[in-house]
């Protein structure tokens, strides 16, 4: 057995304003973790894995998570995670990993871009509660080891730029050919429709989340953060509905809890 937990740096960005709330998340699961300041990098390396937050890295500017990308913190975390270590990154951490090149990471250069938002009701930021299905089988994807192949789990979106797209009309094949997709949005009963409300932002494939080739490093646009326990759902979710009047099961952990369970044990096999 590990002597020691696992130890998680939350990156901090300026404009980033998730980072409480991932930080709970990775407390909750049974793991240490710390806040980071994206100029705190000396030290940086002897954490476990990383967890990119979401927000609005300065302010994104050009565009989003580009200037975060840029940072020399990335250098740091994109060497240990050469060595096995894993990164989550969060909507804007998500953003920032693509734009850096670890995401998809099959070539030494940024391969796909999350473009602005596309739906009928409105042009820029959204924010709703939406479902997405799990492509992965068990332990095929370091984020997965706690989810079932097709279960659907309930999280919030809130993102001006969360669709997946690339000009390289290979790459979403060769992404499948992989394994890499690891969530995709989907109805409530995991049917995946390419329209609107089911695909909120008009992503390639549905796609809500991908990971590296290894499967270590995962760019995330939906927030799992805000869905790891039954009271963050929403009313209509059956979970909180049979939850009713029981205060001590709100504390209970939501299907998205799974994601940072997932890490935990990882961590603890492979890292420790």
């Amino acid at each position: 057995m590990p002597t020691k937990k696992p130890s998680i740096a939350v990156i901090y960005f300026p404009g980033n304003n998730c980072e409480e709330e991932s930080l709970k998340a990775v407390l909750a699961s049974g793991m240490d973790g710390q806040i980071v300041r994206w100029n705190q990098r000396k030290g940086v390396e002897k954490y476990d894995g990383y967890v990119i937050p979401g927000g609005w890295g300065y302010e994104d500017r050009i565009r989003a998570g580009v200037i975060m990308a840029k940072d020399p913190i990335f250098d740091i975390i994109k060497k240990e995670a050469e060595k096995g270590k894993l990164v989550l990154g969060i909507c804007n951490g998500a953003q920032a990993l693509v734009e850096c090149g670890m995401i998809p990471g099959l070539k030494n250069k940024v391969e796909m871009a999350l473009a602005p938002n596309k739906n009928p009701l409105i042009s820029g930021y959204y924010c709703t509660w939406v479902n997405i299905r799990s492509e992965q089988e068990k332990n095929r994807c370091v984020f997965t080891k706690f989810t079932e192949k097709d279960e659907v789990i309930p999280v919030p979106i809130a993102h001006g730029e969360g669709r997946y797209t690339t000009k390289d009309s290979e790459l979403i094949s060769k992404l499948v050919k992989n394994n890499q997709i690891v969530f995709r949005y989907s109805t409530k009963e995991g049917k995946v429709e390419d329209s609107f409300p089911t695909n909120p932002n008009g992503a390639m494939h549905n796609i809500a989340a991908i990971c590296n080739k290894k499967g270590n490093v995962m760019a995330m646009m939906p927030h799992p953060e805000r869905a790891s326990f039954v009271r963050q759902l929403p009313d209509t979710t059956e979970l909180k509905n049979k939850s009713a009047g029981r205060i001590n099961e709100f504390e209970s952990a939501a299907p998205a809890k799974a994601i940072f369970d997932s890490m935990k044990k990882y961590v603890e096999e492979e890292i420790l």
